[in-house]
């Protein structure tokens, strides 16, 4: 899930409690930096470079915190601000969704007994807003394409290069000659203006191993929503 900006109109995200109790969720924006393995790490501000922090400003949002009964959607308003005043270029912000863990009362039994520490995991999700202004280009291209083992795990290894001045994003399909439907499929896929380019490694099942040798195609293209259209190509032979 991501949402990309390229025009003064926002936009909405649904949020919806789907457990069984009652939640409070927490919406903030955080910084995040592709590196060239394609791990997001998380930045603060203050380590941000000044185009990373023109990002914070740019996007405004409500609510900021909403509590929702089991099966209860909110949508979370989202809207620009400041575009005017920033270069042409892509910024990008990350949108995080935080469940807030509830307060536990001290009963007077543990007050009795001393102090007592309960460590709660508070979990979230964050999704990409990227703000586009002027016109920005990119392209793509597929190459070193391997398959890798780590103990009992094979995955296909390709490097993806990038060039231009704003991210590329789509699918990776595998197909093989006479073969019909793709060896595998991986979605959703991005490569960020802050690296020329990354690695990416997909696990790979059983099937997908016995298939994988010989001759292949390997494409990047958009996703099928916006039309599919192909980004980058690479024929090769996997032994």
């Amino acid at each position: 899930t991501r949402i990309v900006l390229d025009g003064q109109r926002g936009t909405e995200v649904i949020l919806s409690n789907t457990g069984k109790e009652e939640a409070t969720y927490r919406i903030s924006l955080e910084l995040k930096r592709m590196t060239p393995e394609g791990k997001l790490e998380n930045i603060a501000e203050a380590d941000a470079t000044p185009h990373e922090k023109s990002s914070l400003g740019l996007v405004r949002f409500a609510p900021k915190r909403v509590t929702l009964l089991p099966n209860q959607p909110q949508s979370i308003r989202l809207a620009l601000q400041g575009t005017t005043a920033i270069a042409d270029g892509e910024y990008r912000a990350h949108l995080l969704f935080r469940a807030m863990p509830k307060v536990e009362a001290a009963t007077a039994a543990a007050a009795s007994q001393g102090v007592t520490i309960k460590l709660n995991a508070i979990y979230g999700v964050s999704i990409p807003v990227i703000v586009r202004k002027g016109k920005l280009e990119a392209t793509a291209a597929l190459a070193n394409a391997r398959l890798v083992k780590d103990g009992k795990e094979t995955a296909l290894s390709i490097d993806v290069s990038r060039k231009g001045n704003r991210s590329v994003y789509g699918d990776i399909i595998v197909t093989a000659p006479g073969v019909v439907e793709p060896i595998m499929v991986a979605r959703g896929l991005a490569v960020y203006p802050e690296v020329d380019g990354r690695t990416i490694k997909l696990e790979l099942d059983d099937a997908e191993i016995a298939k994988m040798h010989g001759s292949v195609t390997i494409s990047y293209r958009e996703p099928a929503e916006k039309g599919g259209a192909v980004i980058a190509e690479l024929k090769t032979v996997l032994p």
